[in-house]
C-alpha cells in the first residue's frame, strides 16, 4: 500500500507540471494573438496615413507641417512593427521549447509597447501644437494597447500598461499644457482623463484575470480527463470519465470487491490463417466495437486488451454494489449480440466468457513514464482459469459460486456443472454455466 501511496504522489507531481505546463502554453497563445493584433494594427495605420498622404496632401501640412513629421511617424511605426515581430518570434521560441518568457521582459516589453502613442504624440504637439494635439486622436490609441493587455492574461501587466499609458499622458499633457488660458480647470480635465485610462487597465487586468482562470479550469479538466485516459487506456468511455472526475475516484491501490470478466474469441487463430491481415483486423475490431459498447453500458470498463480477448472490470475503479450482476448482465447480453452479427457474416465468431467475483488490489502500475490502472489478485486469476475451462465443457458462459451466490435469484438458470478441478489449483471448485 505504501508504494502505491508514492506512486500517486509522484503521479500527482506529474499531473501538476503537465497543467502548469500546458497552462504557459495557453498564455504564450494568447501573447502571440496579442503580438499579431499590434502588428496589423501598426500596418493599418501606415496604410492609413498613406492614404491620408495621397488623398489629402493640405491634411498633411496641416497636421505634421509637411512630409518630415509624417516620415518620423513612418520610421516610429516600422520600427515598432520590427520590435513586435521580434516580440513574436522569441514568443514562438519559448513555445516550441514549453518555456514562459520572463517576467521582467513582460514589463519591459508592455513599457516600450505602451510607450510609442506618447512619442508620436510629442512630435504631433511639436508640429501641430499642444491644444490641437492633446484633443487630436493619439490619446486614444493608448486604448488599443489596454485592451489588447487583455490577452496576456495578466492583471497586473494589464494594470501597468493602464498606469504607464495614463502617466505619460498626464504627464505629456501637463509639461505642454500647463501655461494654457484656461489654467486650472486643464488640470483637471487632463487628470481625469487619464484616470479612465488607468482604470481601463485595471479592468482590462481583471478580464484577463478572468480568462486566465478560466483557461486553468478547461485546462486542468482535460489534463484530469487524459489522466484518466492514460491510466485506463483508451477504453473507458466518455460516461465512466465523466463519473470518475466527479467523484473524484482515487486510482492509488486499494482493497476491492470486483466481478471480474475475461472474454476470449475461440477458433479466431485458425479462422485468420485464411484470411489477409485487414480481414482479420475489421472482423476483431467490428466485434469488439459491439462487445465494448456493452460494457459501457453496463459500467464495465476494458482493462486491458489480449489480443483476441480483453480483461473487464466491474467495481473499479468506480465502486459498484451491484458488480456482480452488471457483470452477468453484460455476458448475456454480449452472446445474444455475437448471435445477431454471426448470422450476418460469412465468419461467425464463438466467445468464452469467465467470470469471478472477488477482492483484489487495484491500483497503478508501471514505469515512472507510464502507468496502466491494473487490478491484481487471485480473483483475477482464477477468471482467466474460469474462462478458460469454456474449451473443457464446450460451453461459452462460466461463473463461479460467488458469483452465483451474489447473483441470488438473478442466477435461477446457472447450471451447476459440479466440482471441477482447475489447473494452479489444489482443491476442485463450483463452476456454474450461463446461456
Amino acid at each position: 500500500m505504501v508504494s502505491f501511496a508514492s506512486r500517486k504522489t509522484r503521479q500527482d507531481a506529474a499531473l501538476s507540471e503537465d497543467f502548469e505546463r500546458e497552462l504557459t502554453r495557453e498564455v504564450l497563445r494568447t501573447e502571440l494573438l496579442r503580438v499579431r493584433a499590434l502588428i496589423t494594427t501598426g500596418c493599418v495605420i501606415i496604410l492609413f496615413l498613406t492614404a491620408t498622404y495621397l488623398i489629402d496632401p493640405v491634411l498633411v501640412n496641416r497636421v505634421w507641417r509637411g512630409t518630415e513629421g509624417l516620415v518620423r511617424e513612418y520610421a516610429l511605426l516600422a520600427g515598432f512593427i520590427l520590435f513586435e515581430a521580434w516580440v513574436h518570434s522569441q514568443i514562438r521560441r519559448n513555445l516550441k521549447l514549453d518555456r514562459d518568457l520572463p517576467v521582467i521582459r513582460r514589463y519591459i516589453g508592455a513599457f516600450i509597447e505602451t510607450s510609442l502613442p506618447t512619442v508620436i504624440l510629442i512630435l504631433q504637439i511639436r508640429s501641430m501644437g499642444a491644444a490641437p494635439a492633446l484633443g487630436f486622436v493619439l490619446p486614444l490609441v493608448y486604448f488599443i494597447f489596454v485592451i489588447l493587455s487583455t490577452l496576456r492574461l495578466d492583471f497586473w501587466l494589464s494594470t501597468f500598461t493602464g498606469f504607464v499609458a495614463a502617466a505619460e499622458l498626464l504627464t505629456v499633457a501637463l509639461y505642454y499644457n500647463s501655461a494654457s488660458d484656461t489654467g486650472e480647470p486643464l488640470i483637471y480635465f487632463h487628470a481625469v482623463r487619464s484616470t479612465i485610462i488607468l482604470i481601463c487597465g485595471v479592468l482590462a487586468g481583471a478580464v484577463g484575470a478572468r480568462l486566465r482562470r478560466q483557461f486553468a479550469a478547461s485546462i486542468a479538466a482535460a489534463t484530469a480527463r487524459d489522466r484518466v485516459t492514460n491510466l485506463f487506456g483508451q477504453h473507458v468511455s466518455p460516461q465512466v470519465v465523466e463519473q470518475l472526475m466527479a467523484a473524484g475516484t482515487s486510482t492509488g491501490g486499494d482493497l476491492r470487491r470486483v466481478a471480474v470478466m475475461f472474454v476470449d474469441f475461440r477458433g479466431f487463430t485458425a479462422g485468420a490463417q485464411s484470411r489477409t491481415p485487414q480481414e482479420v483486423v475489421d472482423r476483431l475490431d467490428g466485434a469488439f466495437a459491439v462487445l465494448v459498447d456493452i460494457l459501457d453500458r453496463e459500467g464495465g470498463i476494458v482493462n486491458k486488451f489480449l489480443g483476441d480477448g480483453f480483461l473487464a472490470l466491474f467495481g473499479a475503479p468506480l465502486e459498484a454494489s451491484d458488480a456482480a450482476h452488471r457483470a452477468v448482465a453484460a455476458g448475456r447480453e454480449m452472446l445474444t449480440a455475437m448471435d445477431r452479427i454471426n448470422a450476418e457474416t460469412s465468419w461467425p465468431l464463438r466467445i468464452g466468457i469467465g467470470i469471478h467475483f472477488g477482492e483484489v488490489v487495484a491500483g497503478n502500475i508501471g514505469s515512472p513514464r507510464r502507468k496502466e490502472y491494473t487490478v491484481i489478485g487471485d480473483t483475477v486469476n482464477f477468471a482467466s482459469r474460469l474462462e478458460a475451462l469454456n474449451k473443457e465443457f464446450g460451453s461459452q458462459f462460466l461463473i463461479s459460486a460467488s458469483v452465483r451466490e451474489a447473483l441470488g435469484d438473478d442466477g435461477k438458470d446457472a447450471v451447476a456443472l459440479g466440482e471441477v478441478t482447475v489447473r494452479g489449483y489444489e482443491q476442485p471448485v463450483a463452476v456454474f454455466q450461463l446461456g
